[in-house]
């Protein structure tokens, strides 16, 4: 099981990521606190490094493995291009390609990413928003 994260309750703190939580949590990276929301979704993205995936993925129970990282870079760099979160089925194309069809599929995206799959899980660990009216 993964340690709670300390929980900071702030009325002052601004939270892009989910205007409504009432709280945001600390994670340590490098030496220095990150905020993000309850769920874990960074309040900051330009806070993001390698080192806050490492940091947030530990405290989930999750090790990395060179695929986390190119799921990681690739919903990074869809986001940099397109501005919203990469959709599943644009990252089943891609990795289909990329891994073949035994793990370049759905189901394998959310057994490597146990905790809500690559939307939930991938979007957290690569510093992307949650996005409007996801629960």
């Amino acid at each position: 099981m993964f340690a709670m994260p300390k929980v900071n309750y702030r009325e002052d703190a601004v939270n892009t990521a989910n205007p409504y939580a009432i709280y945001t949590r600390k994670l340590m990276v490098d030496g220095r606190e990150v905020l993000t929301d309850p769920e874990g979704y960074i309040l900051n993205m330009d806070e993001w490094s390698e080192g806050y995936a490492v940091a947030l993925a530990e405290q989930e129970g999750l090790a990395l493995t060179d695929e986390h990282w190119q799921v990681i870079r690739f919903i990074r760099e869809y986001y940099d291009e397109h501005n919203v979160q990469a959709p599943v089925r644009d990252m089943v194309k891609h990795f289909r390609e990329v891994w073949g069809e035994a793990r370049g599929n759905s189901r394998y995206l959310h057994d490597i990413f146990p905790m809500g799959g690559p939307q939930k899980q991938g979007n957290r660990l690569a510093g992307i928003r949650k996005t409007k009216g996801e629960h």
